[in-house]
């Protein structure tokens, strides 16, 4: 298990008049591989560099704070220890301000997500509670947590046993599609044989897929040092007649459900 051992956040979640002291610890990984930024001539590593546009020099990381400019051009300075007096109760509280059904929130809001450990044994009791109560009304609790410098909704919901605190975006972060989706009809025989299609193909075990991007990177290098050439694959083409390319689907979805392994 990659347990994180490092706290991200340090509060309390208010569920009515209970209180529940948490950490907040990431729940997922970057994962994927890393590529430097090269001068192309020669591979040598570029490097950005921290310049005041005032001294014309480099400053120190420890020199560096926010700036907030106003409505009439000038630069409010606010350091660590100015935006810790924010006045948002969300930033140590995580207050739950109602409940919706789990499967009622649109995937499109969905942010980071953190695991919420009991900080401390005061903690344990009701931390328990909070998440049986969520398991047993299949409902996830909505409330608004401040993270390094932003507020975010929120939705809680038990994983696991574990309460999971997934950051949402506001509403008005999701563009709406602006219909750019088709406006085609398609007819009843299309759409029976599509339904067939998906109960003809497998299930996904999705603990079974893995990034292939890092073995794709490792053989372009192998073949870029070598001199060789990388075979592309061949991209799908636009299918002439819908419905015998969705007869030849269910053809081949039905020999490969019935050949022994």
């Amino acid at each position: 298990m990659d347990v994180p051992t490092q706290a991200v956040w340090t509060g309390w979640i208010m569920f009515g008049l209970v209180s529940l002291p948490v950490q907040l610890f990431p729940a997922t990984r970057r994962h994927g591989v890393d590529l430097h930024e090269v001068h192309a001539a020669d591979g040598a590593r570029i490097r950005h560099r921290r310049v005041c546009q005032a001294e014309r020099r480099e400053v120190d990381s420890r020199e560096i704070a926010k700036g907030y400019e106003t409505p009439d051009g000038r630069t409010v300075v606010l350091r660590e220890e100015d935006l810790e007096a924010l006045p948002l109760p969300s930033r140590h509280v995580i207050d739950v301000i109602g409940f919706v059904p789990v499967d009622g929130l649109d995937p499109l809001l969905f942010s980071r997500g953190y695991y919420a450990a009991p900080h401390g044994q005061a903690g344990q009791r009701p931390y328990a509670l909070l998440v049986a109560a969520l398991a047993r009304a299949e409902r996830a609790a909505m409330a608004k947590v401040t993270l390094r410098t932003r507020e975010r909704l929120a939705a809680l919901w038990p994983r696991r046993d574990t309460l999971v605190v997934q950051t949402l975006l506001w509403p008005e972060e999701v563009r709406e599609p602006g219909g750019i989706g088709s406006t085609t009809a398609v007819t009843g025989q299309e759409l029976e044989l599509a339904s067939l299609l998906m109960a003809q193909l497998p299930g996904v075990d999705l603990a079974a897929l893995h990034d292939e991007y890092a073995t794709a990177l490792e053989q372009l290098v192998a073949a870029k040092e070598s001199g060789g050439q990388l075979v592309r694959p061949a991209e799908p083409e636009p299918a002439v007649d819908l419905m015998t390319a969705l007869e030849e689907s269910l053809r081949k979805a039905a020999g490969h459900r019935h050949t022994p392994d």
